[in-house]
């Protein structure tokens, strides 16, 4: 059973097992909750769905046939 040991500040470092087993990795959140006495870790997730409308259009959508023609021009000035 993999051990950890609690720091003067209150922290603790998860081990590799556990933190491979919650596929959590530096930077990660992770959440506790106590469940009848018996104290869970979890990731912390985000549904995706709650990211829409995060990235911003401005002005209108560009085609293919835009780009490629700004391709084109931005390479004649060379």
């Amino acid at each position: 059973m993999p051990r950890s040991t609690l720091t003067s500040k209150g922290q603790i470092t998860l081990p590799k097992q556990i933190r491979d087993h919650l596929g959590v990795q530096t930077g990660d959140r992770v959440n506790f909750e106590i469940r009848d006495g018996a104290v869970v870790v979890e990731p912390e997730t985000i549904d995706i769905r709650s990211l829409r409308g995060i990235a911003r259009r401005r002005g209108k959508p560009v085609t293919l046939a835009d780009m490629d023609a700004a391709i084109r021009k931005g390479a004649s000035r060379r």
